[in-house]
Formats: C-alpha cells, structure tokens, sequence
C-alpha cells in the first residue's frame, strides 16, 4: 500500500516589500501548484502593469485592498506539494500593525521562513518577528535572504546577514541546528526549487529541497497522551446497548489499547479497552488521529475533560500565569472577566495582574503596564471558575495553548500561553511604565 506524503505546516514572515508574496507565488508554480487558467490570467496582468514576465506576488495577494496597497494584510493559507512532500503554508503580513496576523498564522508552524531584503539585511522587523517565533516555540526557522541578485557583493552581503542572524537566533534559544540559511531571488527562481548557479558562495540546499527533508518536528518535547473530550457517544441501540465512548482528536501524544489513563480534572484512573474509528479498530493511535476510546471503567466523563498518560499527566490549574498575545482593538485590563477556552473545555476568568509587557521594538520587558493594547504580547496573571488540564506552553504547544472569549458577543480577543513564555527569550528588563 502507497502511503501519502507526511503534511509540514509551514509559514512566512518578514518586512513589507521583502518579496513574502512573491516567494509564495514562485512556491506554487515550481511545484506545479496554480492551474493554467490562474498564470494565464497573472501574465496578462503583468503585462498589462508594464511588466516583461508573470508577478508571481499576484497569485497569492488576493484582497482587492493588498492588490492596491501592494502590501498582505491577512494570513492566507496555501497548499502545494512536492513528491517528497504536502505543505500548508500561513502567509502572514510584514507590517508592525498585523503583529497580530503572523501570531495566529505562526502559531501552528513547524517551520518558518523569515525573509529579508539583501540589500537592508537585518532590521528591527525582522528581530521583532525572530522575538516572536521563539516565544511561539516554532521548531525550525529558515532565514530566506531574497533579492540577492541585487546587491554587488552577493556572498559578503549573505556571509554577513547569516552571522548576524545566527547570533540573534542563538539569543533566543535556538540552536544552529534549528536555523538554515539560503541565499535567494524570489524574481527568477534562484535557489528555491533547484540549485542555483548564480550563488556559487552557497553549497547548501535549495528551499524546497530543504522543505522536504527538514525534520518534521510536531513539538520539540514529546509528551504523553492528551486526548480532549469532545462528545460522549451513546447510541442506546439494540446493536450497542452498553456502548460508551469517548470522541475527539488526539492533541499529542499516541494511545494503546491496554494503556493505564487519567481523566483531568477529577484525577480519575482506567484503562484503554478500545480504539474505534471511522475505518474500524485500531490496535494505536497518534497525534492527529480522530478517535473513540473506549474504557475499562464506567467513569464520569464528559465533553472538556481530558484524558491523558498518567505517567505525565498535567497539573489542573485554575490560578496561573500566561503570556498573551491581544487581538482586540479594546484593551486589556485587569479585573476584565472573559471567557477562557483551552481544548475542548470553556469557563469564565478573571483577569489579575498584567505583569510584563513585551517591548518588540527594543527586544525588552517593561514591569507592571496599565493595558495591553492591540498587537501587544505581555504577562498576564488569570484565575478561571474550573480548573483546567494544561501543560505549560515550552512543554507542549498544543495542550498549553488556549483562547479568551468575549462573553457577551463570542468574539476571540487574546490568544494565550500558559506559562512564562517570555522568560527564555532572555530579554532586558525595563523600569515600571510612568
């Protein structure tokens, strides 16, 4: 049986006009991704722009208003593929104010790309974006310096922003095995799926060909099962009448019939009886995989428990610290009651201390702010009505992750990790604001 190529979820991040979209669009056509249709239609709008060959950017900015500004300002999800290979990849905004955006579309990555201009090399977007995938625990970073066919010393000019930049990444807690630099020219295809010998400084691979052999990292720290409850099946048929099982998707981890669990938050123990799914029994699962788990034991369970390993079960919490990233042009302050949803479970919280804010643009904390506004990232203290079953954030992103809810309309306004997630960043602290 032919098995289908594993799926890396990837994204992109950078200045405005370091050539995101253009990249982006050069990804899909080398890969055979865009219809016929799709590059007739952009090289027809090339030419009508006055330009010789196709503007690859026009494939992926699809907003009217990213048309006319030049500029993304959302995250748009694309899917190609190689024969190695299936990607999923978040292209997320360059400007400061769309801080937001490259949160979400970042959050899920296990690699991103992060461009820079050749000609600029390193500037205060780019170290503010490097700030903020470290602090999201993305496991790979590639450090795509575009234009290089438009500086005069090429290899120097790459040979000095790699440096800089593996000294800015080791700053935040990468190692060099983490981070891979590639000279490239988004324009004309340079290194972005063959070698290119226009680059004869660079003997590393070219972008897809490292795309499809970059280990393909869910979390840098496995864990143990975590399998958040989203529905009890009971069917109550004459085929099934005792039948009771447990349905979701296992968040991380893997789960065995015979396997000793805890259900979180009563602390409950049993053992796996039974693994269904759609396509019959399985005697294992994995990461990923929707299921229905069956028990040894008539148990209280219900939808927004967890069931986890016991061997590393996570502490229930209901008073803790978390790093938030804020999404709402209202802001946060303290005392604010919301509504906090982590897995499957949703509760009402409160909102303690704000305790650090992050400086993006001076790579530092600043104590004890009044509000986060928009786009800012900062500490938070939070006390919740329920406990729930959360790992710290640098532990596991899928299960120490969660989102706060506006009560009255629905609407998500902070995305959140439980823990100190700032603390290994090793940024400088700044006096209390005045």
């Amino acid at each position: 049986m032919k098995h289908a190529p594993d799926l890396l979820r990837i994204a992109t991040a950078g200045s405005v006009d370091d050539g995101k979209s253009t990249l982006v669009g050069r990804l899909l056509y080398d890969t055979k991704s865009v219809l016929a249709d799709q590059i007739d239609a952009v090289t027809k709008a090339s030419v009508d722009r006055g330009l010789e060959g196709p503007d690859l950017s026009l494939l992926v900015d699809g907003l009217r208003a990213e048309r006319e500004q030049g500029i993304t300002i959302d995250v748009a999800y694309r899917y190609f593929a190689t024969p190695a290979r299936s990607f999923v990849l978040a292209d997320t905004p360059g400007h400061v104010q769309y801080t937001r955006n490259t949160v979400s579309g970042a959050s899920t990555a296990q690699l991103v790309i992060l461009l820079v201009d050749a000609r600029n090399g390193v500037v205060a977007q780019t170290r503010r974006h490097a700030a903020v995938m470290a602090l999201l625990g993305v496991p790979q970073l590639v450090l795509a310096v575009n234009k290089i066919d438009l500086v005069d010393d090429p290899a120097t000019a790459f040979a000095q922003i790699s440096a800089e930049f593996a000294e800015l990444t080791r700053s935040l807690g990468w190692s060099a095995e983490q981070v891979t630099a590639i000279p490239v020219s988004a324009l004309h295809g340079d290194n972005i799926a063959t070698r290119s010998e226009s680059t004869p400084y660079y003997d590393g691979p070219a972008l897809i060909e490292h795309l499809e052999t970059v280990p393909n990292v869910t979390d840098p720290r496995p864990v143990g099962l975590r399998f958040p409850v989203q529905y009890v099946i009971r069917p109550r048929t004459p085929e099934f009448p005792d039948y009771r099982g447990y349905a979701g998707q296992i968040a991380a981890g893997r789960v065995s019939v015979g396997d000793e669990v805890v259900i979180l938050p009563a602390g409950t123990r049993s053992t796996i009886r039974q693994i269904d799914t759609a396509d019959g029994q399985l005697a294992t699962a994995h990461t990923g995989r929707s299921v229905t788990l069956l028990l040894d034991d008539d148990v209280d369970i219900s939808r927004g428990d967890l069931i986890a390993a016991v061997a590393d079960a996570p502490e229930p919490l209901q008073q803790f610290s978390a790093t938030v990233c804020w999404l709402a042009e209202k802001p946060l302050r303290p005392g604010a009651r919301l509504l906090l949803k982590h897995g499957t479970r949703t509760t009402q919280a409160i909102i303690g201390g704000l305790e650090v804010l992050f400086d993006e643009q001076h790579l530092s904390l600043i104590d004890a702010p009044d509000t986060v506004e928009l786009n800012q990232i900062g500490r938070i203290s939070i006390q919740t009505a329920e406990p729930i079953a959360a790992d710290d954030y640098q532990v596991n992103r899928e299960s120490g992750s969660f989102l706060l809810i506006d009560p009255q309309g629905g609407n998500t306004l902070g995305a959140g990790l439980v823990g100190d997630a700032l603390a290994h960043l090793h940024l400088s602290q700044t006096p209390e604001l005045v």
